[in-house]
């Protein structure tokens, strides 16, 4: 065998996500490639400039943003629930964003829009100051070994950035149920000058469990485990 011919080991790259695979349902392809062109678009794709969310949900109305939204479960019960609103959700796991589509199509919603790529650079690039009435973030990955806690998303930089983008009296809700997480969350959080803690005045600052927020497999899984789930809701000043 030449040297050509032999393979060499790949380092591997250390990411803040993890990597998985994306095959798909029949179902999920089927949905991905009916609707994907009208509802969903690559972040890396989208013009130079502000999300025209206008004209793409063809109405003006108050924008909530969910970062990660998984397999699209509890967005698309949100969405279903608020028609009044509109719901633009962001992940990198195309599977998820599929299966989105599938429940969408499934429950006759119009009122959501799907982005495949990374929140910063959406936030950042994309997003103007002032133009979202909420951001949802709702169990992150939590990276629970203390050595990877740099590649956890709810960072002093990350808020920043989302806090710019909320309107006056939009909220930041986060809920996670890794405890280390939530006090690193409520830290950060409680950082910001420009966001107050909506319920400062409860135990540790959490927020009530809404009861219009789902209760996800991974909240179910949390509660057999012995894990409590907070919920952190902030206001921009």
């Amino acid at each position: 065998m030449s040297a050509s011919d032999q393979q060499v080991p790949q380092r591997r790259t250390v990411v803040s996500y993890v990597r998985r695979g994306e095959r798909m349902t029949a179902g999920q392809q089927r949905a991905w490639d009916r609707y994907w062109e009208e509802f969903g678009c690559y972040v890396s794709e989208l013009p130079e400039g502000s999300l025209d969310t206008t004209g793409w949900f063809d109405r003006s109305a108050p924008l909530v943003l969910e970062i990660g939204s998984g397999m699209g479960e509890t967005t698309a019960e949100l969405a279903a629930a608020r028609p009044d609103l509109d719901h633009l959700a962001v992940e990198v796991y195309k599977p998820g964003l599929a299966q989105l589509l599938l429940r969408a199509e499934k429950m006759g919603i119009d009122n959501l829009r799907l982005l495949r790529g990374d929140a910063t650079v959406l936030l950042r690039e994309h997003m103007s100051p002032g133009s979202l009435a909420e951001a949802r973030i709702f169990f992150p990955d939590p990276w629970p070994k203390k050595r990877h806690h740099k590649r956890r998303l709810v960072q002093p930089e990350f808020v920043e950035l989302v806090a710019s983008r909320l309107r006056e009296g939009g909220v930041l809700h986060l809920a996670t149920d890794w405890q280390d997480y939530a006090e690193q969350m409520m830290e950060v959080c409680t950082a910001r000058p420009e966001l107050r803690n909506g319920y400062a005045d409860h135990p540790g600052g959490w927020a009530p469990r809404p009861e219009w927020r789902p209760v996800t497999k991974f909240e179910e899984r949390a509660h057999a485990e012995g894990r409590a789930v907070h919920d952190l809701i902030f206001e921009r000043r």
